[in-house]
């Protein structure tokens, strides 16, 4: 495992970690952000592990993920969670008004397959 892809994979961690956290503290934004930051950060590890470098934007992690998710047939259960999982970072970055929230168990599922993503992802590029 090279230095870059251990680097992703511990930043997928400390966003998992920060994510339990928050979702403890009972704001679904913040924690459903943070759950899709720890699956952007492991699949930017596959994506070093396999093509050698990072993809610089979220929609290039998400494209070429998917593709890389289809070629595995380990994270064929996993390869939407990046694209759905966005949804939550954008509510909590740009919605506005009452109805804007995450509510706590999307969260907390979010979190739950981030976890999951994360794992998959270290057996793949150990």
């Amino acid at each position: 495992m090279t230095p870059e892809v251990a680097e992703h994979l511990d930043k997928a961690r400390e966003c998992l970690s920060r994510a339990r956290i928050i979702l403890a503290a009972g704001v679904g934004e913040d924690a459903g952000r943070d759950a899709y930051l720890a699956g952007f950060h492991a699949a930017q590890a596959l994506i070093c592990a396999r093509r050698g470098r990072p993809v610089k934007t979220h929609r290039g992690v998400q494209l070429l993920f998917f593709k890389l998710a289809r070629e595995e047939p380990r994270l064929a259960d996993l390869a939407l969670f990046l694209s759905q999982s966005f949804n939550l970072k954008a509510v909590a970055d740009y919605e506005l008004g009452p109805n804007a929230g995450v509510p706590l168990d999307r969260a907390s599922a979010a979190i739950d397959t981030a976890a999951r993503f994360i794992e998959r992802i270290q057996e793949l590029v150990a």
